[in-house]
């Protein structure tokens, strides 16, 4: 098991890559915005093979969590750094699934498409591209992105 040891070349590349998972679930959110400005919707188009692969697979999202957590998360052969990374990524991605279910059964029937419903949802889309962006920013130069509650949820199950 390596812990908080110098991270390789190859362990900063595989500590951006479980980013994509939370950034491709929050793509609904950011319809509305992607409307008012399509060239921000250019930004996505080489996840394209991803997300049709993603929408295409029924419980994608649910294999691939499980994927993620068995063989990266549990697996301490694997360095600490890609442990850590893959575990906050699925943490995001928990943050927005319970988001997405509570605004697509109690926001949305209540409010309908309104103003507040589409600040709501562009809120969400920005918020999770931020927290991805710094995540993988980070990751990037090889340092431990700290997230406040998040990281330190981390912490508890990374050994």
């Amino acid at each position: 098991m390596t812990f908080r040891s110098s991270t390789t070349p190859a362990d900063r590349a595989f500590g951006c890559l479980p980013y994509l998972l939370p950034i491709i679930e929050s793509l609904p959110f950011g319809l509305y915005l992607m409307a008012l400005f399509p060239p921000l919707s250019l930004i996505f188009v080489p996840l394209i093979p991803l997300i049709r692969i993603y929408t295409g697979v029924p419980f994608a999202g649910l294999i691939i969590f499980f994927l993620l957590f068995l063989a990266v998360v549990r697996n301490p052969k694997i360095s600490h750094f890609i442990r850590f990374n893959t575990m906050q990524a699925i943490l995001i991605d928990i943050v927005l699934t319970l988001f997405s279910l509570l605004f697509n059964t109690i926001l949305l029937p209540a409010l309908g498409s309104n103003l507040i419903t589409q600040t709501l949802a562009n809120t969400v889309f920005i918020g999770i591209l931020a927290a991805c962006g710094y995540c993988i920013f980070q990751s990037v130069f090889g340092r431990y992105a700290e997230i406040p509650a998040i990281s330190e949820a981390v912490y508890a199950q990374v050994p």
